[in-house]
């Protein structure tokens, strides 16, 4: 084991648990020698944590072949607080943090600047390739330097990956925020948790997954339908593309995309759930949120944008399933817009919509939404602004209520009867993401990683619960 080195005063949770065996603390001035996080990283075994203490690495974390088990993770950590610590590079060889045949392995608490701008090449943050990768947890890091090209990616998977927990990164003004999959369909992305991240200003997609060609189900995985859930997360896309070098851009894509499943066998129930999320702006006349496939799409907030706050449209795959519930909308051209109708179900029920044209499109069940031009929302909400940190779209007293709202087709789904702060949807006579009336008891939206209070998902865990029934009745 190495020797203790100097840690900074941030530590004192890490210091304690370096204690126990299977500990190892890097030394960050060391180049060479035991103390070295990159000698530390090759002596790693299941159960084993690596502390990063505050500091420059300016090696990439290459952890292709590493895995832990699932009694016993591999763990590397920078500090909780205080000053952090970075891995960088000064080579235009890989990418900064390298995955491919790794499993249960948790990166937290880092700061990962692929310095692509400097080094002059597109270097993602943390890249999966190669073989397998499963249960994998990226938490509470800041991903930077991911600026080159709207080709280069904060966090991007291109092997068959499953069991993923993405929760609290921020990425920062990447070409593509996350790109899961590659984009022949060859590399399914499968079962995972996307939750309370921020997005800031990538230059095209803050998220997009990949449509999934037919697949064998991977060994380790069980074959009941999955889910990814996507959820507490912000996304922001402020910057026109115009406004980026013309070097850097290869197209406007909307905020978030998620793509369609095989038409049968493995993966052909998979849904996606997408709540409790903040979207704000998109200037270049794309969606907020773009879907295909099997998607439940509730208890969101979307503001401001030129496009549409949600568009379903066969993308690669067509649109199958929808459902769309209880979401606020507000100051975009359209609101709810089907581009294609789904093919086995739609329902659009008891949303807030406030838009140009708030809902159109071939739509199976439209029932109990509220809808209106910009303008009428002041009827309706407290503060309705585009004026981050001042708006406030929680409902005057009495003013989004209506007859109890049957959501009954919904109760599947992950959390179909929380609010967007995680609060009971109560006696649901309430239209719109938010269930109560008169001052906000939650987080208020802002340019800033969603507040994740209770109700909500702890930060200890790490899977969701497993999934039940997802086909439609």
């Amino acid at each position: 084991m190495a020797r203790w080195s100097a840690l900074p005063a941030a530590f004192p949770l890490l210091m304690a648990a370096a204690a126990n065996a299977g500990t190892f603390v890097a030394d960050p001035a060391a180049t060479s020698g035991p103390d070295y996080y990159v000698t530390l990283l090759a002596q790693l075994k299941p159960g084993d944590t690596l502390v990063l203490p505050a500091g420059t690495y300016r090696e990439r974390l290459a952890l292709s072949g590493l895995n832990g088990t699932a009694g016993g993770w591999i763990t590397i950590t920078g500090p909780e607080t205080g000053p952090p610590a970075v891995i960088t590079t000064d080579s235009n060889c890989c990418n900064d943090v390298q995955l491919g045949d790794t499993s249960y392995v948790a990166i937290k608490n880092l700061t990962i600047d692929s310095n692509s701008v400097a080094v002059d090449a597109s270097i993602d943050g943390v890249n999966a390739k190669g073989g397998f990768t499963h249960d994998i947890l990226i938490e509470n890091n800041v991903i930077t330097g991911v600026t080159y090209h709207q080709a280069t990616v904060g966090i991007a998977t291109h092997s068959t990956s499953w069991n993923w927990t993405i929760r609290g990164n921020t990425i920062v003004e990447a070409g593509t925020g996350m790109y899961l999959g590659n984009p022949d369909g060859s590399a399914p992305f499968i079962n995972a948790v996307i939750e309370g991240n921020l997005f800031v200003d990538s230059i095209g997609y803050d998220t997009e997954i990949k449509y999934q060609n037919p697949y064998t189900l991977p060994a380790g995985l069980s074959p009941e339908p999955h889910k990814t859930i996507i959820r507490h997360n912000v996304w922001l896309k402020r910057r026109a593309q115009s406004s980026w070098p013309s070097d850097k851009i290869a197209g406007a894509r909307p905020n978030l995309l998620v793509s369609g499943f095989p038409a049968s066998g493995d993966g052909s129930q998979d849904m996606y759930e997408i709540y409790g999320n903040f979207f704000y702006d998109n200037r270049d006349g794309e969606a907020l949120l773009q879907a295909a496939g099997r998607v439940a799409v509730h208890d969101n907030v979307f503001a401001g944008g030129t496009g549409a706050a949600i568009v379903f449209q066969n993308h690669d795959l067509p649109v199958m399933l929808a459902h769309v519930y209880n979401n606020t909308i507000y100051a975009l051209p359209y609101g709810i817009r089907f581009s294609s109708a789904a093919q086995t179900e739609s329902r659009v029920v008891g949303n807030l919509v406030f838009a140009d044209m708030p809902i159109l499109g071939p739509i199976g069940t439209t029932a109990d939404n509220i809808v209106g031009p910009t303008s009428a929302a002041g009827n309706y909400v407290k503060s309705p602004s585009l004026v981050l940190g001042s708006m406030d779209f929680y409902p005057l007293p009495g003013a989004t209520d209506g007859p109890a709202l049957d959501l009954s087709a919904f109760s599947a789904e992950t959390d179909y009867d929380r609010d967007f702060n995680g609060d009971t949807k109560g006696d649901r006579t309430s239209r719109g993401a938010y269930a109560g009336e008169g001052t906000n008891p939650g987080w208020a939206l802002d340019a800033a990683r969603k507040d994740i209070g209770q109700g909500l998902p702890p930060t200890g865990q790490v899977r969701p619960d497993p999934p039940t029934k997802l086909a439609a009745d």
